[in-house]
């Protein structure tokens, strides 16, 4: 298992938060997502390591643009 964090810009509310989470949650290999909306925190549980160019794919999918990563 791998957890990676990252920030996403642009989100406003819980329908943001809910595109988020399922347009990341679609990234094969991705088992759990969590988003805060207050921090912008993505956190991401995977069966291994995932290309953060397909978390930040999902993440503008959904309308958003993911700025960083820990």
């Amino acid at each position: 298992m791998t957890t990676s964090t990252y920030t996403v810009k642009g989100m406003t509310c819980g329908h943001c938060v809910s595109s988020v989470k399922e347009e990341v949650g679609e990234v094969a290999g991705v088992t759990s997502v969590e988003v805060e909306l207050k921090s912008g925190r993505l956190t991401v549980v995977s069966d291994g390591p995932v290309d953060q160019e397909k978390i930040s794919g999902a993440v503008e999918e959904a309308g958003y643009e993911l700025v960083g990563s820990s």
